[in-house]
């Protein structure tokens, strides 16, 4: 993961109005994106934060599984909220997890079929969103389902 620029440490000059106005719309348009995923994923049975814990296994690089604590990273949470996240999902079917074989002190957190077909039907909705938003927002990685058939 690419290492965060540091803060400017001298006081920035005062923002424009134009400035501004770029910020509040920045927001709205990310707002209404939450709010349609909030949608989306009840009307798929799931919480936003389900839903989150499995695109963030799916889509880890490199692999097909997380360990906890790059759980916990990449949903910018507590270590022991995601046990319980993961808990609640392994419950719920979506997720099964496994004692690494390399590292025996490592839990590996793996989907399971059912939240495999889950996510992949929750983040197409989140892609079709997506692309209502390409004027507005430019979001690296994200393909028109017509240009890219990988996706399916």
């Amino acid at each position: 993961m690419p290492a965060r620029k540091p803060r400017p440490t001298s006081p920035a000059p005062p923002l424009t109005k134009d400035e501004f106005e770029a910020l509040a719309q920045f927001r709205y348009e990310l707002r209404r994106f939450l709010r349609f995923s909030e949608q989306a994923t009840h009307s798929h049975g799931v919480t936003p934060l389900h839903y989150l814990l499995l695109l963030q296994i799916k889509g880890y690089p490199g692999r097909e599984w997380a360990t906890i604590t790059e759980l916990a990273e990449r949903l910018q949470a507590k270590h022991h909220g995601v046990v319980s996240l993961v808990t609640r999902c392994e419950a719920a079917g979506l997720v099964r997890r496994s004692t690494s074989a390399e590292d025996r002190r490592r839990v590996e957190v793996r989907l399971t079929a059912k939240g495999a077909k889950l996510v992949e039907r929750v983040a197409n909705l989140h892609r079709l969103e997506l692309m209502s938003f390409r004027d507005v927002f430019l979001v690296s990685g994200v393909t028109s389902p017509r240009a890219d058939r990988s996706w399916r």
